[in-house]
């Protein structure tokens, strides 16, 4: 039998995986809220302001304010989703068709678990990372789980048993192959970089990862081309436009959600924004520095609770610029021909990311020579 204290940090370790997915979940359906606001402000419109909680409309001046926001359209949006009628299609394979759309979104809610937001200040000045399993391997594991993502699409399309989420699911998992190899050569750099001779940082994880880029500088600077790559690469992998050939609706209709209604295509919608809002904290986290406010300069709050907070705020603060930016590329360029998306993975960035690695291969050996005759 296990003892107390075991159980209980079970049972910890458990409410903070659920707080984790609660918030991602949130921030995915609040993405779709932000994704709603931003293209009626650049189309001249003005977005969700309807939708409100029976009695906060007769809130003075919040009341208003929180309708005209949209806040609660969420919360709506679910709710719609869930009551809707079920219908499936009498040609469909049924276990693989109800299968798909979780199998897109376990890989998202599953990568959170090795990504570090902050870190946690102890009575003795100490502190730990706010993270709910700190792999020496996480980066690896990011990888590899992320991945598996596209097998809820390619099995959206082929239990589908239609031509259009059929040629869904084959362009998913080209283009999961194409830019994969190019997202993991332009991680290789920034491991050369972190695991420098006495740093006592471990590469692949992202807490040594963030924690080498408060003794320094933030990897974007250091590695632009890296973090170029990985943000393209990023985009493809999350299918938002340039790069959404697997539902791209003048070709494919709906692509391979295109016999899918109701609460499973609820769940593929939130797959999607969910992965955009774990891609985004995992960019966060590898160049922007993670929770720390500026390169080059120690945080400027205490070593307590409360800096405890500000560093998490410094987090999500990044992240949401950054699901922002998703947000504003898809209203601002067009969609890339699915002829363009392979030359630009295999031609373009692929080769380009070769080069980083023997550029920063070459700079790194050059740079450890001093210490190596030392």
């Amino acid at each position: 039998m296990p003892d107390v204290e075991t159980l209980q940090l079970v049972g910890m370790k458990f409410l903070f995986a659920l707080l984790m997915v609660g918030a991602v979940m949130t921030m995915a359906g609040y993405s779709v809220l932000a994704e709603r606001k931003v293209s009626a402000w650049m189309q001249g419109r003005v977005g969700p302001n309807r939708t409100v909680l029976p009695y906060v409309q007769y809130i003075p001046i919040l009341g208003p304010f929180l309708r005209g926001l949209g806040i609660f359209q969420p919360l709506a949006d679910g709710l719609k989703f869930l009551f809707k009628e079920e219908i499936v299609p009498g040609h469909v394979n049924k276990l693989y068709y109800y299968m798909a759309p979780l199998v897109a979104l376990v890989p998202a809610l599953t990568t959170m678990t090795v990504l570090p937001f902050g870190e946690f200040f102890h009575d003795n000045g100490e502190s730990s990372p706010l993270i709910l399993a700190d792999l020496e391997v996480g980066i690896l594991f990011i990888l590899a789980v992320s991945s598996l993502g596209v097998y809820g699409i390619v099995l959206a399309g082929w239990s589908s048993n239609s031509k259009y989420p059929f040629l869904g699911g084959i362009r998913s998992s080209a283009q999961m192959i194409s830019y994969e190899l190019a997202m993991g050569l332009s991680l290789l750099p920034v491991f050369l970089w972190v695991s420098e001779p006495g740093s006592g940082l471990s590469a692949l994880s992202l807490t040594g990862i963030v924690a080498s880029q408060a003794e320094s500088t933030w990897l974007i600077l250091v590695q632009p081309v890296s973090a170029l790559i990985f943000l393209i690469a990023l985009f493809a992998e999350t299918n938002r436009l340039p790069f959404d050939m697997p539902e791209s609706e003048t070709d494919l209709v709906g692509g391979f959600h295109t016999e899918y209604g109701s609460f499973k295509f609820g769940i593929f919608f939130v797959a999607e924004y969910a992965h955009i809002v774990v891609g985004s904290a995992i960019f966060t986290a590898i160049f922007l520095g993670g929770w720390h406010v500026f390169p080059w300069v120690a945080d400027p709050w205490p070593a307590n609770w409360l800096g405890s907070l500000l560093g998490v705020g410094c987090f999500l603060t990044k992240t949401v610029l950054l699901i922002f930016f998703f947000i504003w590329i898809r209203w601002t360029l067009p969609r890339f021909r699915y002829d363009q998306v392979m030359h630009l993975g295999w031609a373009k960035l692929l080769p380009l990311a070769l080069v980083n690695l023997v550029f920063y291969v070459i700079l790194v050996t050059w740079l450890d020579q001093p210490a190596a005759t030392n």
